[in-house]
């Protein structure tokens, strides 16, 4: 585990900002006393979230547009002077049989799932190796821990995910980046065209969890650091979010 750290006066992006366990960890991160930098594609979403959270700095963001990426971190720059902390959590749902799936569609969701996560972590390793300091959260799946019949894409490109932060973990530690995997279990989103219900139970053992809930971990992962954390399917426990509160499977 690395250090404990405060979030109070942390500047941290969030990507997928604009509705669910984005503008959920933003909101968190706000009350926490840390500056969230929002981003997601929607942007009038964004401004109304900027607005509730005082002003907070809302870039409108396609993180598989390169471009609009280091747009996004100058901004950030330009206005903080730093970047503390960056959730990865953009990403788009693929459901259905993998000998119906479009590998058009697939490749699109292999740019915003996977390839999009290693394109905004390479832009602000510069301001975070300048720094000597950095935590970055890579928000996964549960799925990529079970044979996911009928989301086989989506899984695939969450399964990339994991090995990315695997992998970053080690290279990045020696300059003081800890990348942190976050495995949610279900969660009443609107991904998957809202299909999830708070509370509801769409599979035996599991339970559909709030955004809340979710980006209270997220909350927990940038202040250790820690390498994985699996949320447990079933009831939310409270108290799981805490420092040394233990993680399941």
């Amino acid at each position: 585990m690395s250090d404990l750290i405060e979030l109070t006066g942390r500047t941290v992006i969030v990507t997928g900002a604009s509705s669910g366990i984005g503008a959920a960890t933003a909101r968190q991160l706000h009350a926490a006393g840390a500056q969230p930098v929002l981003a997601a594609r929607r942007a009038e979403r964004l401004a109304a979230l900027s607005d509730e959270l005082g002003g907070a700095l809302a870039v409108a963001t396609d993180v598989t547009d390169p471009a609009q990426v280091q747009e996004l971190v100058t901004a950030t720059l330009d206005r903080h002077g730093r970047i503390d902390g960056l959730v990865n959590n953009a990403g788009a749902s693929l459901h259905g049989p993998l000998d119906q799936v479009d590998p058009a569609e697939f490749t699109r969701s292999l740019e915003l799932n996977v390839v999009s996560v290693l394109t905004v972590t390479q832009a602000v390793l510069p301001a975070m190796r300048e720094q000597g300091f950095g935590r970055i959260v890579n928000v996964s799946s549960g799925s990529t821990q079970r044979v996911a019949v009928g989301l086989g894409a989506y899984a695939a490109s969450k399964t990339a995910v994991n090995m990315l932060t695997d992998v970053l973990r080690e290279e990045l530690a020696p300059d003081g980046i800890a990348v942190s995997l976050l495995l949610p279990s279900i969660t009443a989103t609107e991904f998957n065209d809202s299909s999830f219900t708070l509370g509801a139970s769409p599979r035996p053992g599991m339970v559909a969890h709030s955004p809340d809930y979710v980006a209270a971990v997220i909350l927990r992962l940038l202040r250790t650091g820690e390498g994985r954390f699996d949320i447990p399917h079933g009831p939310e426990q409270p108290g799981l979010a805490e420092a040394g509160a233990k993680s399941g499977g």
